[in-house]
């Protein structure tokens, strides 16, 4: 079947984007690798003088059958031995580094935007003809792109009602409106951003974008169901935006909690699933419903492979990644050549089905982890309802909801503030030798001139505080100890 081309969603440009013309030296760079030409015509470095010649990247084997975080014995057949080299491609997902490491290839190196394609299409059902990737230095890089291509000053995005606060941050220095977007346990709520977007004001600039982490969302550990995303997708087609899917988490997808050990038992104890039912388990992606092309989607290594990789990538229409790639050209050049060889040959090496191997035995360490922290919580934790843990189904965060009003000194000594509650918990609970984060630090504040309707920006649950924790960073050990620790500090705190 012959796929459609996307939409022209250019007139979403900032000024910034518009005003950007492709760097003239860029133009010509291509024609370096060509053997035909002698190149005089930019500040290339000889590569001869680069002091690496080569380098030798030690591997696990796929399928990985004792777990990804096993330790690899070099005696045995469980080891991938690659060299890296100065001139030359052992392997054909190798990136010399006499290429990896000169000037050019802003989009990314080939090599290794070729494995992305491959993967895009093996994980998302592409609706329309013309996407592509473009290398970043990971989301963080993605998502400051992403706010100098599409806004300007006094623009507005749309946002989850609490989110990345960094994300928040960047936007806010720019001077761009961070709107919020109701919430619940499973994510965004559809019919409220259709409401809000039905009663915008007259006068206010409109939405741009709206910026969603649909999976293991940060803060909040909330997944966006299919239903859902597709919901959202029309209400973004209908007021015309488009949307950010800042996605990190999205491979970190694990099974609903089960709090009896037994049947958990016998869930694990399943046969590893095949690729496909790995693929067909995932949740379905903005970019797999989107058919217009108003979809940016933000992928990384970062909690895949490691945060210090710096790499990730971005997938969406071409004529709009056209100006992430000249925008690149003059901020960032690339992400570092050292990070796309080694991971380029990793993969290669693994390949697609060794690749998705990994993803599977990733998501079994992280079920694990998981119900850790699940476990210990209700273990510790009073059962009572002035406090809410929902379980998270993707990601590395779990919330305990407070209901900050059920404090014996609240209308005394916090003055019927829920923030001032939020705050001694939080101080206290240092105090006792555990660090959980408030969900203050995540809200998404601003407002429109003119402002928008009360109605869009009325908190239903006013007194509900919440503690963002994560899973992922200790032991299991000290994970059970640290929610030990919290437990009986709120148990202390609301005199249960």
């Amino acid at each position: 079947m012959t796929l459609p081309e996307s939409k022209d969603l250019t007139h979403f440009f900032s000024e910034e984007a518009k005003a950007r013309k492709p760097s003239p030296l860029k133009t010509c760079i291509h024609l370096f690798q060509d053997p035909n030409i002698i190149f005089l015509g930019g500040g290339l470095p000889l590569s001869d003088y680069f002091p690496w010649d080569n380098m030798v990247v030690n591997t696990p084997k796929p399928p990985f059958a004792k777990g990804i975080g096993a330790p690899i014995n070099p005696k045995t057949n469980e080891l991938i031995t690659a060299q890296l080299k100065k001139n030359e491609k052992v392997h054909g997902g190798d990136v010399p580094f006499a290429r990896a490491l000169q000037y050019g290839f802003s989009q990314g190196q080939p090599e290794l935007m070729d494995y992305l394609r491959d993967h895009t299409n093996i994980i998302h059902k592409m609706q329309y003809s013309d996407w592509d990737v473009v290398a970043t230095t990971g989301n963080t890089n993605a998502w400051e792109s992403t706010l100098r291509v599409f806004c300007d000053k006094g623009d507005v995005i749309l946002a989850e009602a609490h989110s990345f606060s960094s994300c928040l941050a960047a936007a806010q220095a720019q001077g761009i409106i961070t709107f919020p977007i109701p919430i619940d346990e499973h994510g965004i709520i559809p019919e409220k951003l259709e409401q809000i977007l039905d009663n915008w004001t007259e006068g206010a600039p409109k939405p741009k974008l709206l910026y969603t982490i649909p999976t293991g969302q940060n803060p909040t550990g909330s997944s966006l169901s299919d239903d859902r995303k597709e919901k959202i997708y029309k209400v973004a087609q209908k007021h015309d935006f488009i949307i950010i899917e800042d996605e990190p988490y999205y491979f970190l997808q694990i099974d609903e909690y089960v709090k009896d050990k037994d049947e958990r038992n016998k869930l694990y104890s399943r046969p590893t699933p095949t690729h496909d039912e790995f693929v067909k388990s995932l949740a379905k992606t903005f970019l797999s419903v989107d058919t217009d092309g108003r979809v940016v989607r933000m992928d990384s290594f970062s909690k895949v492979l490691a945060p210090g990789t710096r790499l990730g990538w971005i997938t969406g229409s071409k004529k709009l990644l056209s100006a992430y790639v000249a925008l690149h050209e003059m901020t960032i050049q690339a992400p570092a050549g050292f990070t796309q060889s080694i991971v380029s040959t990793t993969l290669h090496n693994w390949g697609q089905s060794g690749y998705l191997d990994w993803l599977i035995k990733l998501r079994h360490e992280y079920n694990l982890k998981r119900d850790c922290a699940i476990d210990a919580l209700n273990k510790y934790l009073p059962e009572s309802p002035i406090f809410t843990v929902n379980p998270p189904i993707a990601g590395m965060f779990f919330t305990v909801n407070i209901d900050a009003s059920a404090h014996p000194d609240f209308a005394t000594k916090f003055d019927s503030d829920p923030a001032k509650v939020e705050q001694h918990i939080y101080e206290t609970v240092v105090k006792h030798g555990v660090l959980v984060v408030p969900g203050v630090w995540f809200v998404t504040e601003g407002d429109t001139t003119p402002a928008q309707p009360a109605s869009s920006k009325q908190n239903p649950n006013p007194n509900i505080i919440f503690f963002r924790g994560t899973y992922a960073a200790v032991s299991p050990e000290k994970l059970e100890e640290g929610l030990k620790r919290l437990s009986e500090t709120l148990a202390s705190e609301f005199g249960l």
